[in-house]
């Protein structure tokens, strides 16, 4: 049987997820794109910034939930082709939201199938196949040897008319994308949230599952703190290690950026059960746990909101660029961007922070 795992980790962890939807918000809507703090730019295609952290966090908290939900539907009893059904139809409903949004920000011309939610969806069904049917060492080894290969590929193996390439132009899953993947292309001709990159995604959220798997054999806070630090230090060591050969990047989720963000990930929660479990320093946590909440419903919130503020014009122009116009007369361009970027946020926070208040929990 599954081992469960003690409820009281569940603040620290919706803290950690609420946390990580307000920066993906942020993130994501900036006043200008021309003028932002170089954390919270995503990095142009090696490197790591601030902005690339937050969507592997995600992932990696997806991969927690679903160790931390499915143990117990087990240990209720609940059959695996019954469980199955209902991750199936959670991860259906996840990739068709992320759809529609893309739908709902462009013209029909310019749709785009890959996504954020949608990788969510894939990723969320493929880890929890892996949680139900197999074991902790079949799961680590499984992820290892993925993301072993992917590294192989993208460094050693020549690309089909191409030769050995790992560059923004050309690279393995930007020959697969555009070979495959139907629609429009964030970067022209590929996409971050592409077909071949989806599956070190995927281990992205297994890490998540291991951790908690790893904190079932915790007794108190101090063990499960040391357990989650030890383990998300091993993580950033292997992931260093390796992008020397494979370098750190979010666009091809390189092997290494699976490895150092999940780390680092592990070591923030560890951070998080330290503060909110054992110091009971729990009010700095709460706009986290009211985002976390209710997440996906505020981040959907993120994309409706866009409309009114961005698209509908109020003399002559949308709100944004008034609001825009109006803090560059006092602020440099680039804090004018992120006074918006926070404002937007906060303003997101508010129908969530209602719907928590009157425990309204959207369960997708």
């Amino acid at each position: 049987m599954t081992p469960s795992i003690p409820s009281q980790r569940l603040i620290s962890l919706d803290a950690l997820r609420g946390f990580t939807v307000a920066g993906m918000i942020l993130v994501n809507v900036p006043g200008s794109w021309e003028h932002i703090y170089a954390p919270f730019r995503h990095a142009d295609f090696n490197g790591l910034t601030l902005a690339d952290l937050v969507f592997p966090f995600f992932l990696f908290i997806v991969g927690a939930s679903i160790a931390l939900a499915l143990s117990k539907r087990i240990e209720k009893g609940d059959s695996k082709t019954h469980i199955l059904k209902k991750v199936f139809s959670r991860s259906v409903i996840i990739f068709l939201l992320g759809i529609f949004l893309n739908w709902l920000s462009s013209d029909f011309s310019e749709w785009r199938i890959a996504g954020v939610l949608q990788r969510i969806g894939i990723c969320y069904l493929l880890a929890s196949l892996w949680y139900l049917y197999s074991g902790l060492r079949v799961q680590m080894v499984v992820g290892l040897v993925i993301l072993l290969s992917y590294w192989v590929v993208c460094i050693f193996i020549p690309i089909p008319g191409e030769g050995v390439m790992f560059t923004p132009q050309m690279n393995w899953p930007a020959w697969v994308d555009s070979h495959l993947l139907p629609g429009k292309m964030y970067f022209g001709h590929w996409d971050p949230e592409g077909i071949l990159s989806t599956l070190p995604a995927m281990v992205s959220a297994m890490t998540g599952m291991w951790a908690v798997t790893l904190l079932s054999k915790a007794n108190d806070h101090q063990q499960k703190i040391k357990i989650l630090a030890f383990y998300g230090a091993i993580l950033v060591l292997a992931g260093m290690i390796l992008s020397f050969s494979f370098p750190i990047n979010k666009n091809v989720w390189s092997s290494s950026f699976v490895l150092v963000t999940s780390g680092i990930a592990s070591l923030l929660w560890a951070a998080a059960i330290w503060l909110i479990d054992v110091k009971q320093l729990t009010s700095w946590a709460m706009p986290g746990m009211v985002f976390g909440a209710n997440a996906i419903s505020a981040y959907v919130l993120h994309y409706l909101l866009a409309y009114p503020l961005n698209r509908i014009p109020i003399a002559g122009a949308s709100v944004q660029s008034h609001l825009m116009q109006w803090l560059g007369a006092f602020v440099q361009p680039p804090l004018a961007s992120l006074i918006w970027a926070l404002l937007y946020t906060a303003l997101c926070f508010l129908p969530v922070f209602w719907m928590y208040r009157k425990k309204v929990f959207i369960k997708i």
